[in-house]
């Protein structure tokens, strides 16, 4: 073997060397983001094309170090043929280039890894409004021997909720249901809204009469400075070994209740929580028999809009009124259909219904 022959055989193994190293290392990279991306995302697709070329790549050389190598072996007599001496160049440049090429390798495997975690930022930053919404509106409530509980909950264009709802027993039989919504969106009134909702659980338990828990809380929520950040507040508890139900309402929408087939507004019984920290809450005491229904909302539903004309309260009443025996969840998704088609655009605010029927 002529030394120049010798010479291009050993630059195209250190060239088909080099780009085996590469295609190694980019191969790790493609088994990597399948695992991650599954295996037909286009991450995928693309870091396989990539692999695959210097996979290609580093075989083409080392066919060309082998046709060399056995043409040496061979004896080739005489000066070299030139093409075989020109493989020297690109392999002189494969060998020269190497060191780019591995760490172009390793920064394509950090850059997915990048990707990566930035993709899963995202998922966690998405999911967690829609987990701190089923801890304020959850989409599965308790067993509630004696009462038929219907619900629907849709998110309005903020990224976290400030509506709210709980239903829950009480010691004695009893059942507390409560509704409520913070002015404001984002962070700061979802917090609000967790704050009160679960400050009422402990102060339900305490008193016996709604008005006295919202007073208590109220003056809990009013030590602190909220920047005009209110909340209106329906709270009901349902005692069917009384035969009554007993509410107080802080400033929130009416509820309505169907009683011996007819159908009343339940209205506000005190302002809005944090409007006054000396505010006084009464509370009502009604009679409630079996096949009675109570129907609650936020004001989203009220407030959707044709114009310049709210749904309001009287079209909520026509809904339920027209079927007053409807299964509760079906009530509650009636009426939300209604809003959206009598809306004129998208509504925008958050909507939580409500509707209880002692059974």
């Amino acid at each position: 073997m002529t030394l120049q022959l010798a010479a291009a055989t050993l630059m195209c193994a250190l060239a088909a060397v080099t780009w085996g190293r590469s295609a190694r290392l980019r191969r790790r990279i493609a088994e990597k983001v399948e695992r991650d991306y599954g295996p037909e995302a286009d991450a995928t697709e693309l870091s396989r094309a990539t692999w695959k070329k210097d996979s290609l790549t580093a075989m083409t050389w080392m066919v060309i170090t082998a046709v060399l190598f056995v043409s040496g072996v061979l004896g080739l007599q005489g000066r070299p043929s030139w093409p075989f001496v020109g493989m020297i160049v690109p392999a002189a440049a494969s060998l020269v280039m190497g060191r780019g090429f591995t760490r172009q390798a390793r920064l394509s495997q950090a850059r997915w890894q990048l990707e990566r975690k930035a993709e899963e930022t995202l998922e966690q930053d998405e999911l967690a409004p829609k987990r701190w919404a089923e801890r304020l509106a959850p989409a599965a409530l308790p067993a509630l021997p004696g009462f038929e509980v219907g619900r629907v909950y849709q998110a309005g264009t903020g990224v976290m909720a400030g509506d709210f709802y709980d239903v829950y027993p009480l010691s004695g039989g009893r059942l507390a249901v409560v509704i409520g919504d913070v002015t404001g969106h984002g962070i700061e009134a979802s917090i609000t809204a967790f704050q009160a909702k679960y400050l009422l659980r402990v102060f339900l338990k305490n008193y016996r009469d709604p008005a006295q828990a919202l007073e208590e809380l109220n003056m809990q929520l009013s030590a602190h400075d909220r920047a005009e950040e209110f909340i209106s507040m329906c709270v009901v508890v349902f005692d069917p070994r009384a035969g009554t139900l007993r509410y107080a309402s802080a400033g929130h929408p009416a509820m309505w209740l169907w009683h011996q087939r007819d159908l009343q507004p339940l209205r506000s019984t005190g302002p809005l929580i944090t409007l006054d920290p000396q505010a006084e809450y009464s509370s009502r005491e009604i009679e409630l028999d079996e096949g009675d229904l109570v129907v609650l909302y936020t004001d989203g539903l009220a407030e959707a809009r044709a114009g310049m004309e709210l749904f309001g309260e009287e079209r909520i009443a026509v809904g339920i009124r027209r079927d007053p025996g409807a299964p509760c969840d079906v009530l509650c998704k009636d009426l939300l259909e209604e809003a959206r088609e009598f809306a004129t655009s998208e509504i925008t605010d958050d909507v939580a219904i409500l509707a209880i029927r002692r059974v």
